[in-house]
């Protein structure tokens, strides 16, 4: 099944001959980079690079695009200088994703590539994605999406390719950190940057520095909350966070979990008069 389903979505891509791939280095891009690569279609991979992309994955990126051999070319987005970003509405990832797909859309119009592409998987279809709605706006493809592909089956094929991304943790914009109607800061997300850098540096791979204000909370997998709780650790965390800006360190009894700010917006949505 797995492999009819990478047959299937390179097969898509064939038919497309060329593309330009929104390419973030994360999870569902890369196995994309790779099946465009396998497919031999005229490619050119963008990425965007501003205060809101980690570091780690414009490095991943980097090093993936040569791997491939698929050429890369960076850009530059300036979502703070939208307020409508900035000021963190509900829908604060359309304004994002528009300005993103607008320039791709841009450069492959003068460089003669026919689709705009991007990694969006099934699950993506059931979660709360207004950046969904600029790349309809804009004409995006998401072959993993024609091709049937949950996040799940994106990992075991990524796995069977050898890709080093198969078991990535999921690393989106540093603004999913912000509970919304919080404005967005450069020096805010510089913090959470430099928070959540001095985790990874402890050996922690799968969490989250949420910013409230003052207030640093972390989410961790349940498993590493013991390690977090060591008084050594403990201690060094909260006064490195102390250190960068944050007057409370505390962790979430919950635990860590993907797309926590999103809890409630789909009801929120569906409740609203059509």
């Amino acid at each position: 099944m797995l492999n009819s389903k990478l047959e299937k979505l390179i097969g898509i891509l064939k038919q497309m001959e060329s593309a330009v791939l929104a390419y973030s280095g994360g999870v569902d891009s890369t196995l994309l980079l790779k099946a465009i690569q396998l497919s031999g279609i005229k490619a050119l991979a963008v990425t965007a690079v501003s205060e809101t992309m980690p570091e780690n994955d414009l490095l991943f990126s980097k090093k993936m695009c040569e791997e491939t051999g698929i050429k890369q070319r960076v850009i530059k987005t300036e979502e703070l200088s939208a307020e409508n970003f900035a000021k963190n509405p509900h829908d604060r990832c359309f304004y994002c994703k528009d300005e993103l797909f607008s320039k791709i859309r841009e450069i492959a119009d003068d460089k003669g590539y026919r689709f705009v592409l991007d990694g969006s998987n099934l699950d993506d279809t059931a979660d709360w994605r207004p950046g969904r709605k600029a790349a309809l706006n804009h004409s995006v493809r998401s072959p993993l999406i024609e091709a049937g592909m949950d996040k799940k089956e994106i990992r075991e094929i990524s796995h069977g390719l050898n890709l080093p991304s198969w078991d990535k943790p999921s690393s989106p914009c540093l603004a999913s950190r912000f509970p919304y109607g919080e404005r967005i800061t450069g020096e805010a997300l510089k913090q959470v940057a430099e928070a959540e850098g001095f985790l990874r540096s402890l050996g922690f791979k799968e969490f989250r520095v949420r910013h409230h204000g003052d207030v640093a909370r972390i989410e961790l997998k349940e498993e590493d909350m013991a390690m977090a709780l060591k008084p050594k650790t403990r201690k060094a965390i909260a006064k490195k966070l102390k250190s960068i800006g944050y007057k409370f360190v505390v962790l979430d009894m919950e635990g860590f979990r993907s797309g926590r700010m999103n809890e409630g917006i789909e009801k929120k949505q569906s409740e609203k008069p059509a």
